[in-house]
């Protein structure tokens, strides 16, 4: 599979998606319109040449771009609607260094984040257990990984067709994670090479500061479709 050329965006549709938190023991409900989201978290080759970095420690064009922050996402986001001649979706004022210093333009048709629940609902496409099919069919996890990431694409997609939803690498979401405790830090969803299995399952979460650049972490593209 050509997944370098293949930066296609899959069509997602509306639908409810329940979230829920182990630490606190609480679930909640959301109710999303369609849009869409990449088949492919972005790899090291497409961020190379929006951003003209090569941030990540592993290399190869076709691996997962890793060792980027939520704010290195963010201004991926808006430097690819840039050259598609689409409307940003964040607005970054000077010293932007969190929760505080981006907006999001919800009415926007640039490249953003997907929210949590929005990923979620993606990486289930239509199931309700744990995973979308059995864990070593679809996701790169500690259990046969070797130890290290892997091109993107190589396991099974989901039923809507989205590759790398578990494993490989955490993806960053829009989201706060819990303000009140953890102040700016952000969402992270979907396990990575390096997890155990219960790690690489549709409702863990994680969480980061959105400045922080790990090794097992990454993000996919999401946009809104005005459904």
């Amino acid at each position: 599979m050509d997944v370098i050329a293949g930066n296609e965006m899959m069509a997602v549709p509306a639908g409810r998606v329940t979230l829920s938190d182990r630490r606190t023991q609480r679930s909640w409900a959301v109710e999303l319109a369609p849009y869409e989201l990449a088949a492919f978290p972005i790899t090291q080759g497409r961020y190379a040449r929006v951003t003209g970095r090569l941030p990540s420690n592993a290399q190869g064009d076709q691996v997962p771009v890793e060792g980027v922050s939520w704010l290195d996402a963010i201004r991926f986001c808006n430097a690819l609607s840039q050259r598609e001649g689409l409307a940003h979706a964040y607005r970054l004022h000077a010293g932007a260094d969190g929760v505080d210093g981006v907006e999001w333009d919800a009415s926007a048709d640039g490249y953003r984040l997907p929210t949590e629940a929005e990923w979620e609902h993606a990486c289930r496409a239509g199931t309700t257990g744990a995973r979308y099919g059995r864990l070593d069919e679809i996701a790169w996890h500690r259990g046969n990984s070797h130890e290290r990431i892997h091109e993107v694409g190589g396991k099974q997609p989901n039923a809507w067709g989205l590759y790398d939803m578990l494993g490989n690498v955490w993806e960053w979401c829009w989201d706060l994670y819990d303000a009140d405790v953890y102040g700016t830090y952000r969402v992270l969803r979907g396990g990575g090479w390096f997890d155990e299995h219960w790690s690489c399952r549709a409702s863990v979460r994680r969480r980061s500061h959105p400045t922080f650049q790990i090794d097992d972490v990454g993000f996919r593209i999401a946009r809104s479709t005005g459904g």
